[in-house]
């Protein structure tokens, strides 16, 4: 017989505690105990409050307890110790106990029983009782960990599986970010691919027309009847229009010629509002957002008013009942790379934005959209080449697009054009007075600066003021005029044309007099609104020579308006930071 119950190394004593009334039984008991060959601790108990505080969780390793008491029995030990102290085995050892009693006894909780006539079963029933109890708390404590075990394995599950989940939604982006990557790199060497195509098919083409152009120029030299001149004027036509597709062509290649120069975009959708509503009709209403502090773009004057004109008839072909037209302009910091070869790159940039209320592009249209010749419009509506001319110009300007659009609720076209740092750099510091009696001093060539969006009448005029001895000064639109005087105001009269897409002449000569009150202007027009003349400072024939010239018209004019102009004295340069 062995008893498992060792504490520091060497064996503990057996704790049992004994409820008895009778010394003698109590002596005999304990004697017999003794034959466990096992260190035991006995605490008498005979009352019940006595055995009531001393049954106690943990306290003993067995209950030893007589079935009948003076004042008390073991029927109510039994409950007692079942409430107070479960786990330690409860042995009856009574000589009244009889077999009925004892079945009860085991029914409601008893480990086992013993008579006094049967001491000598003691040691047997103590083992088998004390095995029994090691065995329920060995299975207790193998249910706790197997538990504590679920536990944590349930923890560990969600945890793997947190992390399973985790890691699958990365690849998916990762899969999601390839697959985005993949299709711009397609789209991109697409694009490449046809710009390539384009400029040389333009090259090409424009060698063509250049020889049909100049066998038509000669050809109208030598015919004299009315109907072949006819033809020669229709074949000169599509000539024209010939070469404005190259241009198109060469936009969208990124192989035309740009000026880049601090455009005030602000300053160039004001000037547009008119062109703007006469070109989309009056069943669209414009809308305006433009920043004030706006920065200046670096971009060619002339090509930007195009784009904002080509974007607008595109919105307006989207309304076909009508809606709004909304024109916005923002300073933009993009972090982010692109996600598409015609977004922008990282870097600050001047946007504006064209946005619609028409019918919106689904996917399969979008994914096309910058293509050239392509298009969703009716036969003979629409070449295909407007979006494509206006990608390849904002990339050949460093910019960039972004389009939104929602299917039957509208679309918005950003355009990010590269800020003018150098214009940055001097937002603070004061324009230096310039002294242009110092750059042009009295008996030097007068400057003059002629502005025509025309580059063949703009040469024309030109050449005659040269000829006739004068320093003449080239700017291709009102904007260019603009940049160009607040690089160098020193010039001493302006020849500009009326009729030009953007800002007109009469506009431009506002702006002028505003910044430069003292600069004379001369207007070349083959015809004229007087209001918008009168609003410019025009007063009399004197300020406007009529197209075709007539001779002499136009050299005596600007002989008389820089005669009558005063000595310039000295003029400061426009402070930039009053463009809007």
């Amino acid at each position: 017989m062995a008893i498992e119950h060792v504490t520091d190394g060497a064996p503990a004593p057996l704790r049992i505690l004994h409820l008895e009334d009778s010394d003698l039984d109590a002596e005999l008991i304990e004697a017999e105990l003794e034959n466990l060959e096992h260190p035991v601790v006995i605490e008498r108990v005979m009352t019940r409050d006595a055995f009531a505080a001393a049954a106690v969780a943990d306290r003993y390793d067995l209950i030893l307890a007589d079935y009948v008491l003076p004042t008390f029995d073991g029927v109510s030990a039994l409950g007692i110790a079942r409430a107070q102290c479960p786990d330690i085995p409860f042995v009856f050892c009574s000589g009244t106990l009889g077999e009925d009693l004892a079945v009860e006894a085991l029914k409601n909780g008893a480990t086992d029983y013993i008579t006094k006539q049967r001491l000598d079963r003691m040691t047997r029933t103590v083992v088998r009782a004390l095995a029994e109890a090691r065995a329920r708390a060995d299975k207790r404590a193998a249910e706790a960990a197997l538990q504590a075990l679920n536990q944590t394995l349930e923890a560990r599950i969600a945890e793997r599986t947190r992390e399973l989940a985790e890691a699958n939604a990365a690849l998916q982006a990762q899969i999601v970010e390839r697959e985005r990557a993949e299709e711009a790199l397609r789209l991109a060497q697409r694009l490449e691919a046809v710009g390539q195509l384009t400029s040389g098919v333009a090259h090409d083409f424009n060698n063509l027309l250049t020889v049909i152009a100049g066998n038509i120029e000669f050809l109208e030299r030598a015919v004299l009847d009315e109907r072949s001149k006819r033809r020669l004027a229709m074949m000169r036509g599509a000539a024209a229009r010939g070469a404005s597709l190259t241009a198109q062509l060469l936009a969208f290649s990124r192989r035309q010629r740009l000026d880049p120069s601090p455009v005030s975009l602000n300053t160039t959708v004001a000037s547009m509002r008119d062109l703007l509503q006469s070109s989309i009709g009056g069943a669209v209403r414009i809308e305006t957002m433009l920043q004030p502090d706006l920065w200046p773009a670096r971009v060619d004057a002339t090509q930007i008013e195009l784009v904002i004109l080509n974007l607008a008839i595109n919105a307006r072909d989207a309304m076909a009942v009508g809606g709004r037209l909304i024109i916005e302009t923002a300073n933009v910091a993009v972090a982010a790379p692109p996600t598409r070869p015609e977004r922008p790159s990282p870097g600050e940039y001047v946007m504006i934005s064209v946005s619609d209320t028409g019918t919106g592009m689904p996917p399969e249209v979008l994914a096309r959209v910058f293509e050239p010749f392509f298009t969703t419009k009716e036969v003979g509506k629409g070449s295909g080449l407007g979006l494509a001319q206006v990608y390849g110009f904002v990339k050949q300007s460093g910019g960039g697009i972004r389009i939104d659009t929602v299917p039957g609720e509208g679309t918005s076209i950003k355009v990010y054009l590269p800020r003018d740092e150098s214009e940055a750099d001097g937002d603070d510091v004061k324009p230096e007075p310039v002294d242009c009696a110092v750059r042009h001093p009295p008996g030097s060539t007068p400057v003059l600066l002629v502005v025509d969006d025309d580059a063949e009448v703009r040469e024309v005029t030109a050449t005659r003021l040269v000829e006739t001895g004068y320093d003449v000064r080239e700017a291709g639109s009102g904007l260019q005029a603009l940049a160009f005087l607040e690089a160098d105001p020193c010039i001493d009269l302006i020849v500009i044309d009326f009729a030009m897409p953007g800002m007109n002449g009469a506009e431009a000569a506002t702006e002028i007099r505003r910044r430069w009150p003292a600069l004379p202007v001369l207007f070349v027009t083959g015809f004229a609104d007087t209001d918008a003349l009168a609003q410019a400072g025009v007063v009399g024939a004197d300020g406007i020579v009529q197209k075709p010239f007539r001779d002499g018209e136009l050299e005596r004019k600007v002989a008389g308006m820089l005669s009558a102009r005063q000595a310039p004295g000295l003029r400061l340069v426009a402070d930039r930071g009053r463009r809007s």
